[in-house]
């Protein structure tokens, strides 16, 4: 059997939040804006204009990481992901 079938993983959909705001230094109000997922996790700009707001986070039980990619990605390296 392939180890990988062996691992034990979780995967799941997730969107990202764009998260508006303002700073205020001296007279001066600044706004900016970024994407950021679960656990607070910054996704670039740039990656969102590219792949869209959908994403995939995929945990492996055994050891600990947790992968985060884009779900056209996903998909596209045949991850199958529970809607």
């Amino acid at each position: 059997m392939d180890t990988q079938m062996l691992q034990k993983t979780k995967a799941r959909i997730v969107e990202v939040r764009r998260v508006i705001g303002k700073k205020h230094v001296k007279n001066k109000t600044y706004s900016y804006d970024y994407y950021t997922l679960s656990l607070n996790l910054y996704v670039p700009r740039n990656i969102v204009e590219k792949y869209g707001k959908e994403y995939v986070v995929i945990k492996d039980e055994e050891s600990g990481i947790i992968t985060v990619m884009p779900r056209k990605v996903a998909e596209e390296r045949g991850i199958k992901v529970e809607t």
